[in-house]
């Protein structure tokens, strides 16, 4: 049994839910939400000039992850793993982002929770792939 997670738009508010499934969650399209979700997270947090950086280097890292995997999948061996590599560093300093604003306490707990997680479990994720493409 997989769970798959959601955090949508409603009326501007990012909603989390959780659905149940017999199947395999896509990868890539759970990249392609956790960049999505990342981006409209980052809306919450309050515009001030010191948060500036942890916007534009967790929404360029968060993105990183899916569009180099993206491009792992129509590559050589040797470009994949490249490409893999890439995609867990990323994943890394997303984490690591995800850690700062953690310790801020920006953004809405619930959420803040839920994308650290993804971000943990990606890196997992990635780390894996990129052992086994060795």
């Amino acid at each position: 049994m997989t769970i798959k997670h959601n955090v949508e738009s409603n009326k501007g508010k990012l909603i989390i839910s959780e659905k149940t499934a017999n199947y395999k969650i896509d990868l890539r399209e759970r990249l392609v939400d956790f960049a999505v979700n990342t981006i409209k997270f980052l809306g919450t947090i309050p515009y001030r000039k010191e948060y500036d950086v942890i916007r534009y280097q967790l929404s360029k890292a968060a993105t990183s992850i899916g569009a180099n995997y993206e491009e792992s999948q129509a590559s050589t061996p040797k470009e994949f793993h490249a490409k893999v590599a890439i995609s867990l560093r990323e994943s890394l300093e997303t984490c690591f982002w995800y850690k700062v604003i953690n310790k801020l306490n920006l953004g809405k707990e619930d959420i803040r929770r839920y994308l650290i997680r993804e971000s943990k479990e990606i890196s997992l994720i990635m780390g894996s792939i990129a052992s086994k493409a060795k």
